[in-house]
């Protein structure tokens, strides 16, 4: 009797499909760009603006330079501001079309009464109280796709440092709709939202360490900023 012949089974594997990478120009919702986002190599940077995916230029030394000296201010403001803490490139989720990864933010801690919150995979969500964008290449984004996002999505106050202008523009959520403030004729803007929070601009567009540290330590010396920091600690005890 010969042997029975049989035919060998063929296995097939079904593979996911790779998420299409994402590209400056996509129209996107945020749930999808986040999906495609993380599966993008560590060191790609996109936003998620009205929609539309933004990704960025490449950073001078200029941007680096002021980038670094805008985290040291908000970084000292931390440390004497307990109830409150900085973040650096950090995402905010801030609605359905909206996924920005601005260069600094300044929020009160939810457990204090801020108004972000946290995803289930470590992202902030919600509009943190204050976000600052340092602009050369991105200047007409971030005075205007960014600017109506921030001030639809509830973002207290944006703070513009434009290179190219040499200037700053801080704006103030009033009503739902950003007012420009005004630096007066000490040049030293002062946060309406972070009391003790103030901005020598010359000193900052000239990169003088020095005095905006100086003019920052003169704004926590104020009982306004004695009361704030009450006010946080009361906040996180009535939580």
């Amino acid at each position: 009797m010969g042997k029975l012949q049989t035919t060998p089974t063929l296995h097939t594997v079904q593979t996911a499909s790779p998420l299409p990478p994402v590209e400056a120009g996509d129209a996107l919702d945020q749930a999808t760009f986040h999906e495609r986002y993380k599966a993008m190599p560590v060191d790609f940077r996109a936003e998620l603006i009205g929609g539309i995916v933004f990704v960025p230029s490449p950073l001078r030394k200029e941007h680096g330079k002021h980038h670094a000296l805008v985290m040291g201010w908000l970084t000292h403001y931390w440390i004497a501001t307990p109830g409150t803490e900085t973040l650096d490139n950090a995402t905010a989720i801030l609605d359905d079309a909206c996924e920005p990864q601005p260069d600094a933010a300044l929020i009160i801690d939810p457990a204090c009464g801020g108004q972000t919150g946290l995803s289930e995979d470590g992202y902030v969500t919600g509009p943190p109280e204050l976000i600052v964008e340092v602009a050369s290449s991105s200047e007409s984004i971030d005075l205007h796709a960014k600017r109506c996002a921030y001030e639809r999505a509830g973002v207290q106050e944006y703070v513009v440092v434009l290179l190219r202008q040499h200037m700053v523009r801080w704006f103030v959520l009033q009503g739902g709709v950003y007012q420009e403030a005004s630096a007066g004729e000490r040049e030293i803007f002062m946060s309406t939202v972070f009391p003790g929070l103030w901005l020598h601009v010359p000193a900052l567009l000239r990169l003088d360490g020095q005095q905006v540290m100086d003019t920052l330590r003169q704004g926590l010396e104020t009982p306004a900023h004695a009361a704030f920091v009450q006010q946080l600690q009361e906040g996180r005890s009535a939580s």
